[in-house]
């Protein structure tokens, strides 16, 4: 190779490494600035393909992609001065690249750190407001709602991040102080239960009063109605009695008689002693009954 094939070989060589410089591209999925000598010169480059002046444009690409961050579980005190355990975490977004790169050098674990400390002084602050119980149940929601539009412009305008969410994973007590609060807990919920039990009880007594009470009425009544009724027939069977009598009293006397031997006469071993003049046996001696 002669000297001006040496000189056209390295003419193309430095040409792709210009080239190669100056050719860049965004994806869909990053966010982007341009700089020359350090300074912003376009915050928001679009994804697609782009060209810049080789060593005097830089280029600095971060994730456009919404990011997780989970905090170590932290220590704090609640309104009551009661130690609680929360674990948390926040997503969030780089909202203004210009912003996000002045502030973090473009460092997504920078923005990530101060991120954090920002949320975990609100997280300080919202638990220190709120009572135990408006913590672990009755507010959480509520808290994170507050911490979450706390921080969105405060990270916006500090960091140029957005912060979407910020959620409480879990929320435990210290280990020094859980056993004696459980052992606390199961204490009230057994005196609980028996004062439930107790009450209920009170309660069973009460209703078998009432039913035996209720029981004793209804015989009454049933009682009282059986002796009325039973009244009543036996008026209505001396009524038919006193008739049949006026009408044919020796026919009554008769029939009277035949039932009586019925009656008297329905065991096998049945044996009776009457005088020989009894009347009991009238109208077997005499068809007309001794008249």
């Amino acid at each position: 190779m002669g000297g001006r094939g040496m000189t056209w070989m390295l003419v193309a060589v430095l040409a792709l490494f210009v080239l190669s410089n100056a050719i860049y591209v965004i994806k869909e999925t990053e966010r982007g600035v341009l700089l020359r000598f350090g300074e912003v010169v376009d915050p928001d480059l679009k994804p697609g393909l782009h060209i810049k002046i080789p060593f005097v444009n830089n280029v600095r690409k971060f994730e456009g992609r919404l990011l997780t961050v989970d905090f170590t579980a932290e220590r704090f005190f609640t309104q009551e001065q009661k130690a609680l355990i929360v674990d948390s975490y926040a997503k969030f977004r780089v909202a203004n690249t210009e912003k996000f790169y002045t502030a973090t050098n473009g460092e997504e674990a920078r923005a990530i750190a101060l991120l954090g400390q920002r949320i975990n002084d609100g997280l300080r602050n919202e638990v220190a407001v709120r009572t135990i119980q408006e913590v672990v149940s009755g507010q959480r929601d509520e808290l994170m709602s507050s911490l979450t539009e706390s921080l969105s412009e405060l990270a916006l305008n500090e960091y140029g991040v957005e912060v979407v969410d910020v959620r409480v994973k879990q929320i435990d007590l210290p280990p020094d102080v859980s056993e004696s609060v459980y052992q606390r807990m199961n204490a009230e919920r057994e005196k609980e239960a028996r004062e439930h039990r107790s009450l209920g009880q009170e309660l069973a007594e009460g209703i078998r009063a009432a039913a035996d009470r209720e029981v004793t009425v209804i015989e009454a009544n049933a009682y009282r109605d059986a002796e009325l009724i039973r009244g009543e027939g036996d008026a209505q069977a001396t009524a038919i009695y006193a008739g049949a009598f006026n009408r044919d009293r020796e026919f009554y006397s008769f029939t009277r008689s035949l039932r009586a031997y019925q009656d008297s006469f329905q065991g096998s071993g049945d044996i009776m002693l009457l005088a020989p003049d009894s009347k009991f046996f009238r109208y077997l001696k005499d068809s007309s009954g001794g008249n």
